[in-house]
C-alpha cells in the first residue's frame, strides 16, 4: 500500500456511475416493482452502501477507509438503461474513489441478480468515475 501517513487530512468525494442495460421494454417494467424478486431499489441500494463500505477488503491495496457517507441512486437513462450512481465522501489522507466505484458496480450487480429471471441478456455497461474531490490532485470532472 502506499504511505498515507504524511499526507494532510482534507474533505474527500467522489462520484461514480455502473450502467445496466436491458432489453427493449424491460427497464421500465423493473422499475415499476415487477420483478421477480421484488423492487430492486432499496436491496441493491443497501448491497452498493455495504460494498463501499468494504472496499479496503476487496481490493488488496485500497486503504480502509471510515467512510462518512455513502449514497445510492438510481436514474432512469433512455428507454433500456438504468444509471446506478455512488457518492462517497470522507474525511481523509486518501480518495474515495473506488469505494463509489465499487458501491455502484455492487449495486449495478445487484439489480442483475434480482432481475436476471427476467431476461438473461441484461447486462453490465461501464463502470466510470464520475467526479472526485479534494487531496493533492484536487478536483477532477469527466469531461
Amino acid at each position: 500500500m502506499v504511505d498515507v501517513g504524511d499526507k494532510p487530512s482534507t474533505r474527500r468525494r467522489a462520484l461514480a456511475r455502473a450502467r445496466v442495460e436491458f432489453p427493449p421494454g424491460l427497464c421500465e417494467q423493473v422499475m415499476a416493482g415487477d420483478g421477480p424478486k421484488g423492487p430492486i431499489e432499496e436491496v441493491a441500494r443497501s448491497a452498493g452502501i455495504l460494498a463501499a463500505k468494504g472496499t479496503g477488503g476487496l481490493i488488496p491495496m485500497c486503504h480502509p477507509l471510515g467512510l462518512d457517507h455513502v449514497e445510492i441512486s438510481f436514474e432512469v437513462a433512455g428507454p433500456d438503461n438504468l444509471d446506478v450512481l455512488c457518492r462517497t465522501s470522507c474525511e481523509g489522507r486518501t480518495g474515495v474513489e473506488m469505494e463509489a466505484m465499487v458501491g455502484a458496480a455492487l449495486a449495478a450487480l445487484t439489480v442483475y441478480d434480482m432481475t436476471k429471471g427476467l431476461d438473461k441478456g441484461i447486462r453490465l455497461g461501464t463502470v466510470e468515475l464520475l467526479e472526485k474531490s479534494g487531496g493533492a490532485s484536487g478536483d477532477w470532472n469527466r469531461p
